[in-house]
Order: structure tokens, then sequence, then C-alpha cells
């Protein structure tokens, strides 16, 4: 990273091409834990959610394919529905690349019976070296991480993750928050978290300006922008409401959904006014969820009602990539991330990333992350995505839609340059 790994010491090069990763999932009780095996990859994973998705519909139950807990034994018969059964879906292509990539000897051109209980013991042995993370990732290439560990989402993660990281206020739980009782689909309670910080607030001002105080101590904490991911809980379409109306909820324990609902929009809206009286960007998942009520034009509104505010549209908002990029063109508070979204299809990734040159009104729109949960996972999201951008870019020069030197500039500033601006990093 400009000569400096993301151990933070120096390793003699310039590397023009290094990433800064605006969304991961690692996780601080995931970090070195002794219990994590080759089984734990898979479950804790994208792979993972070809078996079951961690998050249920409200039409939906879940019962036998409940994942199984760190430290449970990896056998072959336990990877073999992914391999044998998912081994053509990407997500699952994309972690076998990245175990290979990070404890793959020379020989190792897939997972198989022969060598998984090499491979499984690599892992294990991975995280008892306490060098491991920080030395993977800048091998990697990859020079600072924005995480969220939407499990403690008030948490400052750098004495356990390292100071290569920063991270993001997920407020999924403070919009739902007008009880006590109320929690988020993460099972994380407002008045719980605020109440560790200094006391539960016995009114929604009083709730208000204590959330105000959390959100002013977030640069202490290496919190650089908040998370919005209500698209797992609900609609993401906000309408108005009034302190008037939220109030008449607040401590409700029987309150209706249209209730929850205005408090919820309430809120939304609230933070969306923090954010930019602060000059913190909000990052939104947009795409799969709740998937009747994720679509990104169902923002719209809200981003209409705030220009101030600085949005990062997730996922490319898959499967309404275009609708996004038309929002993007249209609306000039909204930048895009590209995460995930080549995980999920890199052939519809490549089509998407075309578009977007090609419509953004500027370079400075674009960045990226992994959004993964572990190491392996995140190394061969990166690799993949430099060959994708290489493999675009290499074609709108092949066209002479523009020339290499725009190509490079572009590269840049979708690695790393935009991030650093959009975060103030």
């Amino acid at each position: 990273m400009m000569g400096i790994g993301f151990d933070g010491v120096e390793h003699g090069s310039v590397d023009q091409d290094w990433i800064l990763d605006v969304h991961e999932h690692h996780l601080p009780e995931l970090f070195l834990c002794p219990q994590v095996n080759l089984l734990s990859l898979f479950e804790q994973s994208y792979a993972g959610w070809t078996l079951r998705r961690p998050y249920p519909l409200p039409s939906e139950g879940w019962g036998e394919t409940t994942p199984k807990p760190n430290g449970t034994p990896c056998r072959w018969e336990d990877l073999k529905p992914y391999l044998e059964e998912r081994g053509s879906n990407h997500f699952v292509r994309n972690l076998i690349r990245g175990i290979l990539l990070v404890h793959g000897q020379e020989g190792d051109h897939t997972l198989n019976a022969s060598n998984w209980e090499r491979l499984n013991q690599a892992v294990i042995q991975s995280r008892q070296d306490p060098g491991f993370q920080a030395r993977t990732l800048t091998q990697s290439g990859i020079g600072k991480i924005i995480t969220d560990a939407y499990t403690q989402p008030t948490a400052d993660v750098r004495p356990v993750l390292g100071k290569g990281y920063a991270s993001v206020m997920r407020i999924n739980a403070f919009c739902m928050g007008y009880h006590a009782e109320v929690a988020d689909h993460n099972g994380n309670r407002a008045w719980e978290l605020l109440g560790q910080l200094g006391g539960v607030p016995q009114t929604l001002e009083a709730y208000l300006e204590a959330i105000g105080h959390l959100v002013s101590s977030m640069a202490s904490r290496g919190q650089v922008a908040f998370k919005h991911a209500l698209a797992y809980d609900r609609s993401l379409s906000t309408g108005s409401a009034s302190f008037k109306q939220a109030s008449e909820v607040w401590g409700k324990a029987n309150a209706s959904p249209s209730e929850k609902a205005l408090f919820e929009d309430f809120m939304v809206h609230f933070f969306c006014d923090l954010a930019a009286e602060r000059d913190l960007p909000i990052q939104v998942h947009l795409g799969t969820a709740w998937i009747r009520g994720s679509h990104p034009m169902r923002l719209a509104s809200l981003v209409e009602a705030h220009p101030g505010t600085r949005f990062l549209m997730m996922h490319l908002a898959y499967p309404w990539s275009r609708d996004l990029l038309g929002m993007a063109f249209v609306y000039r508070n909204l930048w895009i991330d590209l995460t995930w979204s080549w995980l999920l299809s890199p052939t519809h990734f490549q089509m998407a990333l075309h578009e977007a040159i090609e419509i953004l009104p500027d370079e400075h729109r674009m960045m990226m992350g992994g959004d993964n949960w572990h190491l392996e996972e995140t190394v061969a999201s990166m690799q993949c995505f430099r060959d994708l951008l290489s493999e675009v870019l290499d074609e709108k020069v092949r066209r002479a839609y523009f020339d290499r030197s725009t190509a490079n500039r572009l590269r840049r500033r979708i690695l790393h340059e935009n991030a650093q601006a959009f975060f103030k990093l």
C-alpha cells in the first residue's frame, strides 16, 4: 500500500494497484478462531448460502439445515454437497480458489478427496499464527479494509482485527428500536446497545440524543460510515413520518405493523439527516434480501429528500443493475459499490461494469469490496475482481473507447482512490 503493508510495516515497493476494500464482514469473534476449519469456511461463506440462506423470509422457517458450529470436525461427507452437487455455482468456485491460493501446494488444481485432509489441517494451523491475516492481506495487495461487524455494531474492531481496519455502524437496530425487546435480524437491540454505553433512554427525545452522542464518538472507534441493511428486515420504501407519530409508537409493546413502519421511517430520515450534518456516508444494501422490497427505486424518495446525504449503493443492486445505474446518473448524491456482484455472476458483472463506465457522470463514482467473513474468500474475491476489471478495461482500450492511460487512471480510482476520498481516509 504505497510501500506499506496491511500490517503497517514498510515493504519497500510502491504499488499503485493496491486495494481499499470498502466492505467485508470480518468479525472479531472469527479472527484467528482456533475452531475454524475447512468445513467452517464453507458453512460461513456464500458457498454456504447455496444450502441455506442465513436470513429467512417472513414466509419461511429453518429446520434441519442449521449451520454446524465452529469446532465441528470436518468430514468428506460434509464437503461433498458443495463440491459434487453445487460445484458449478460461482460462490463455491470462488471459495475453492481462495482456499487453494492461501493454503494450496503446487499441483493442487481443485479441492478433492485426495487433498481435503491436508488443506483442512492447513486452515486449522493458519489460525494459530498471529501474523497470518495481516501477512496474507499484504501479499494479496489489500491495503485497508472497512468491515461491517454487524454482531457488534458499536464496537471498535481495531484492537482485535488490526490497524488496517476501519468499520461501519449498522443502524438497523436503532431504526427499529421503539421498544426494549425489539431486535433486528442479527439479534441486536437498540436499548441494550445504548444501555451498555451509559443508560437506557426513557423518552424518544432522550433516545435520539443518545444516538447523537454515539455518532459523535464514531471516529474514536474507527467507524467511518453508517450501514443501512434494512432490506433484511423490511421493505426499502421509506415514507414520511413526524416526531409526533414516532413518539406515539415509542415504548409500545404491541405496536401494529403500520406503527412499526412509521417509527422506522422516522428513524431512517433521522439517520440521513445525521449523515448530512456529520458528513458521514451511508452504505445501503440493495438487491437480494426481502427481494420483493429491495429494488433500488424504492429508495428514490429517500434520496430525493436528502440531497446533502452521500449514499453508497451496494452490490450493483443485482438483479436490477441497470435501474441503479440510471438512478446514479440522475441523483448526484449516489455512489456505486460493486461489492459482491461479481461473486454472484462474473458474466453479469462484466456487462454491468461496461455499462457503468459509460453511464456514470464521472470517474469517482465506483468502489469495491469483498463482502466476506473469512480471509480465504476475501483473497479469491479480490483476485477475481482484478481479473474481471482488467478484462473490461482491456476491451475498452482494444475497441478504442479510451486509451491506456485513461484505463489505468480509472483502475486506480476504482481500486482505492475513490474510496479514500469518499470515506476521507
